[in-house]
């Protein structure tokens, strides 16, 4: 089976699990041609498409159009460690960071072309040897978006309680972004997605008012308020920034949500990217909640056919549907 027909046999899935994993490698491959371009320097909304309009010097020119980049690899990574091991293992999920940057696990093409500098350096810590606990960047200038773009296979696989969600979306971020502000954006998302999930009518609003409640009960004090104020952080950034799409992971949360106030998968996608900058990234984080949202059935038929890979995320999909 090749790709085209792969994803498309997948259309009329109805299991919001797959749109979800899917458009996060949708919105991750429609992303790559424009990241890094100032939304001055972006083709018209009707123009984004995986193949940009002619004359457009497209970013990592080299790639194959339909390519899902960094984000749809370590997602799958995560996806992989989940579904292999029946429970978070931080050690394994760190171990196959590794192998995605060292041997193109998971990568489409075994081609590893983009992978932020935090991240690099995180994970050559973890190949020279230093626990998944401890090489990641925790200062306050190392919150990039690098663990928010793959956890939320998370959100589709875990079937918990919303505190034990929320201690494994912590946990996943560590390997590579340690701040509990990188911490709290990820549990955020994930109940956000798992609000999605659930149809609650205000997703956003619900996970606010959740993690403060798990917050509040979090058994180590410390911890707890160190957690409370990286909440009030992540609220505040909303009052006081408008969404530029930039690699900042509070920036990459408020534009994904303005984002999905669009009413279609297809616009979620576009006006995630006309944000410019980090694309792929601002486009996964946001496509991968409108998936769950409009479902397989709404992700562009002419978008599916052009994404490459089937044979890599296809086993991981077969699998989505006993997850009960």
């Amino acid at each position: 089976m090749n790709n085209k027909d792969g994803y498309l046999g997948l259309h009329l899935c109805a299991d919001a699990r797959i749109g979800g994993l899917i458009g996060l490698l949708v919105g991750d491959a429609l992303g790559v041609p424009f990241e890094f371009k100032t939304p001055n320097l972006l083709p018209p909304r009707d123009q984004i498409e995986m193949t940009p309009p002619t004359g457009f010097r497209r970013s990592h020119a080299g790639v194959p159009v339909g390519t899902w980049s960094d984000d749809g690899a370590q997602a799958l990574c995560l996806f992989a460690s989940l579904l292999e091991r029946g429970c978070f293992s931080l050690t394994d999920f760190a171990d196959r960071l590794v192998r995605w940057l060292d041997d193109g696990y998971l990568a489409v093409d075994g081609d590893v072309f983009d992978c932020g500098i935090q991240t690099a350096k995180a994970l050559s810590k973890l190949r020279g040897g230093a626990s998944a606990q401890n090489s990641g960047g925790a200062s306050e200038w190392e919150n990039g978006n690098g663990s928010l773009m793959r956890v939320l296979p998370l959100a589709l696989w875990h079937t918990g309680p919303d505190d034990a969600l929320v201690r494994d979306a912590h946990l996943q971020s560590l390997p590579t972004h340690a701040h509990p502000r990188s911490l709290v954006a990820c549990a955020f998302y994930c109940l956000t997605a798992r609000g999605y999930l659930q149809k609650l009518a205000d997703p956003w609003t619900s996970a606010d008012q959740r993690l403060e409640e798990i917050y509040r009960a979090w058994p180590d004090q410390r911890e707890r308020n160190g957690f409370l104020i990286e909440l009030d952080v992540l609220r505040d950034f909303k009052k006081t920034d408008q969404p530029r799409g930039t690699g900042y992971v509070l920036d990459t949360i408020w534009s994904v949500q303005k984002a999905l106030e669009e009413s279609s998968f297809e616009k979620v996608a576009r006006t995630a990217i006309l944000f410019g900058n980090d694309t792929d990234t601002t486009c996964a984080v946001a496509a991968g909640l409108a998936g769950v949202r409009f479902g397989m059935s709404e992700i562009p038929v002419r978008w599916l056919a052009q994404l490459k890979g089937f044979e890599i995320a296809e086993p991981l999909i077969a699998r989505i549907s006993a997850i009960r």
